[in-house]
């Protein structure tokens, strides 16, 4: 008896969820199109970014650390939060990589993107408030 009065508690649940206004409504189907409300034609990464297997996944992570840090630095230093100064193509993050981190062991350019991560973090208010100012945030 009980397990019969679960079944029809579980069912009444289900069913008042899928009748409720705007589930039908809702698109709740995953995608990988990004699309951003703040500079919306920003530069997509680099295919062989894109392309890194799994297992080093960290380097992709590395060149993310890299663009995010000259990014918000960049944008103290000029005051400015235009879209191209916030969001630029991402070789000079590429070349940085390639040049002083791409021949690194997994632990090098782990600690790496710690460093890179506090650079940004030291910045992120300073720039985040100038972005703000400008809508860009």
């Amino acid at each position: 008896m009980r397990q019969a009065g679960c079944i029809l508690v579980l069912t009444a649940l289900v069913l008042g969820l899928t009748s409720a206004p705007g589930f039908a409504e809702r698109n709740l189907v995953p995608t990988l199109e990004r699309s951003f409300d703040v500079c919306p034609d920003r530069p997509a990464e680099p295919i062989w970014m894109q392309e890194i297997p799994l297992r080093q996944a960290y380097q992709r992570v590395l060149i993310q650390d890299i663009y995010r840090a000259q990014n918000l630095e960049r944008i103290v230093e000029t005051g400015s939060c235009a879209c191209e100064i916030r969001f630029p193509s991402w070789d000079d993050a590429d070349g940085v990589f390639r040049e002083a981190h791409a021949s690194d062991e997994r632990w090098e350019m782990l600690e790496a993107s710690d460093a890179y991560n506090r650079r940004a973090n030291e910045v992120r208010l300073e720039a985040k408030a100038i972005c703000e100012t400008a809508g860009n945030w």
